[in-house]
């Protein structure tokens, strides 16, 4: 039997860190607003810090906190004060980035463990001896490496930690050292505070360039992407060479749906245009080669995404990884269920090269879900009347089937009757703000539902 890395998920708020836990994650990532890259959505105060390590330590799991921005000279001179009461809880791992507050903890707290966040963009094998050689107990690699630079390293690096990620947002920059939200509304990412500007809403203007040099005013007719490469002549994927459509020498001003008459000049060269929305990372198929290769931990991107989603990605990554152990063959319905969260279609990222521009997603910026939805959560069971009370997220009504994902075992129901809170017969549940109940028995207190679409 392979031995089982380790899932690994995000931690938002407790309610999240709980459903992680439930839902099969071995440990979570948290991080303290001030000093992680998560200041937004994020209410992991000292107070919540405590609450969680305790809480792990009880469950028998584990608990790693964070600490990865890189800091200006403020920030660094009140971090160790600030980190001391952190340390006191005894987190089984800080996760950091900065060589400088690395080598500030090293000094002050020698036994404590610290994780090599993907900030730090390690994309070789001597580097992850160098951080090996300073003392760190795991690297987190760049989400740049493809599985045959992974295996090698893990060949090269045989006794130290390596971790990968498998699900999540991918950054437009290495591993998320970005400036597009530092520009856009002066929110700098590498501070905690990115505003996710490469996956606005972007409309695509004609312009053109005068004698001057000057990008005039749009035209009134807009650029139609999909036009533009149905029209293209020959586009070949047998080899790296491909054709450059003629659009791609004109001038274009992207106006972002938020922010209307705010034009933005956006050119391309033989490298692409350098405003655009990377598909989601799914590498779920890839969890068996992974657990070949003797990664140590799979790790799920998502601290301010909700607890569905923490509960969905937890649940199949942990069948995948279950599956692998056992060295059962990959259950395809695993891709199915991760369709059914919001996202922005799927790719595996750099774990296989070659792939076409198929990888980053032009035409489908929005977010969908082309299986389910996340309509409610499951509040509590009056075993007396055996109804269920839901407190609605989205839409749904009567004739819907529902899926009810609980950690002990998911279950489809179609609702044939519903009722409010005061007992009157209603056909529809609207959407977030009401609450509902429905016919349901058994243990399903605290869990998630969602519409077959």
């Amino acid at each position: 039997m392979l031995k089982a890395p380790e899932l690994l998920l995000p931690a938002g708020s407790l309610e999240k860190m709980r459903a992680a836990y439930a839902f099969g994650a071995d440990a979570v990532y948290a991080g303290q607003p001030r000093y992680s890259l998560r200041a937004r959505n994020n209410e992991f105060t000292l107070p919540q810090l405590r609450a969680g390590i305790i809480e792990a330590r009880q469950l028998g799991k584990k608990f790693f906190v964070a600490s990865n921005l890189m800091p200006h000279n403020a920030k660094v001179k009140t971090y160790l004060r600030d980190m001391e009461p952190v340390i006191e809880l005894q987190p089984d791992a800080l996760i950091m980035a900065d060589p400088g507050l690395i080598m500030l903890v090293r000094e002050k707290w020698p036994d404590v463990a610290i994780h090599l966040s993907v900030q730090a963009n390690t994309v070789n094998y001597a580097a992850v001896k160098f951080w090996q050689s300073l003392g760190l107990t795991r690297v987190i690699l760049s989400r740049e490496l493809s599985l045959e630079e992974i295996a090698e390293i893990r060949e090269l690096c045989p006794d130290m930690e390596l971790e990968v990620f498998v699900h999540g947002a991918l950054c437009i920059a290495y591993s998320g050292r970005c400036l597009l939200s530092g520009y856009f509304n002066h929110r700098d990412p590498n501070q905690g505070t990115c505003t996710n500007s490469c996956r606005w809403d972007y409309k695509v203007k004609a312009a053109a360039e005068n004698a001057s040099g000057d990008i005039e005013l749009p035209q009134k007719i807009d650029f139609d992407f999909n036009e533009a490469l149905q029209s293209t002549e020959s586009i070949s994927f047998s080899n790296t060479a491909i054709q450059r459509h003629p659009a791609a020498d004109q001038v274009y001003l992207i106006e972002e749906s938020q922010r209307p008459e705010q034009l933005m000049p956006v050119m391309e060269d033989e490298h692409g245009t350098y405003i655009m929305n990377s598909k989601d990372l799914r590498a779920v198929e890839h969890v068996a080669q992974l657990t070949e290769i003797g990664i140590d931990s799979l790790k799920v991107e998502g601290r301010t995404k909700s607890a569905y989603y923490v509960a969905r990605t937890a649940q199949v990554y942990r069948q995948a990884i279950d599956d692998a152990v056992h060295q059962r063959p990959f259950d395809p319905s695993l891709l199915g269920q991760l369709e059914g969260l919001a996202n922005r279609g799927y790719t595996d990222g750099f774990y296989q090269r070659h792939h076409s521009q198929e990888t980053q997603n032009y035409l489908r910026g929005h977010s969908e879900s082309s299986r389910s939805q996340y309509v409610g959560d499951i509040e509590q069971i009056d075993t007396a009347s055996g109804m269920a009370e839901i407190l609605v997220k989205n839409r749904f009504q009567i004739g819907d089937r529902l899926e009810i994902v609980h950690p002990s075992g998911n279950r489809i129901i179609q609702i044939e009757h519903m009722q409010d809170l005061d007992g009157n017969t209603v056909n529809v549940a609207p959407g977030s703000g009401y609450r509902v109940k429905i016919p349901l028995t058994g243990n399903v207190e605290k869990a998630f539902v969602a519409r077959f679409l």
